[in-house]
């Protein structure tokens, strides 16, 4: 039978991963123009999703809410490599928050944000270089990866370590 607290707190991992995901797709759809295509604000939603959550919430809020986020801009050609490239990054900076650096939320959040910044751009590069593009092009966007990359990881520190996002976040969903 399940208890109350574990419905209630189930409810609350459900809806909050929904609402990060949620965002996650809204930001596909804006972005800034750059030589050769545009650059993407949902890193910061991403990272900060991922600093949060737990594991299995960070790669569905990253990876899955870029998948539907591609989708439905109608971007579908990148639908695979944002999956498997925000879904890793997520992965990897839940993992290094809530695991690997649990004692330490400021050493995992900067391992976590960094370590997550290299994979988004390893996978996107190789991605646009073998999935949907070519070696020249994925060398081409490269700085433009690494400055996302870099956008998100700078935000989402700021909103988490300056201003103690996730103690708010934690006394809002109840952990705290």
């Amino acid at each position: 039978m399940v208890t109350e607290k574990e419905l209630h707190k189930s409810v609350v991992w459900l809806c909050m991963t929904a609402v990060f995901t949620a965002m996650n797709i809204a930001l596909c759809f804006f972005s800034v123009p750059v030589p050769g295509g545009h650059l993407y604000l949902n890193d910061i939603v991403i990272c900060t999703g991922a600093i949060l959550m737990d594991p299995p919430a960070a790669f569905i809020l990253g990876g899955i809410g870029a998948f539907l986020g591609d989708f439905l801009s109608g971007y579908t050609v990148a639908m695979g490599v944002s999956l498997v490239s925000h879904g890793l990054q997520a992965l990897a900076i839940s993992l290094c928050v809530h695991r690997l650096f649990r004692h330490s939320r400021v050493k995992g959040a900067v391992t976590g944000t960094l370590a997550g910044a290299v994979i988004m751009v390893v996978g996107y590069t190789l991605g646009r270089a073998f999935v949907y593009s070519t070696p020249e092009y994925a060398v081409l966007k490269l700085p433009f990866e690494c400055l996302q990359a870099g956008l998100g990881v700078v935000v989402s520190l700021l909103l988490c370590l300056r201003y103690r996002l996730p103690e708010i976040f934690e006394q809002i969903v109840g952990n705290g």
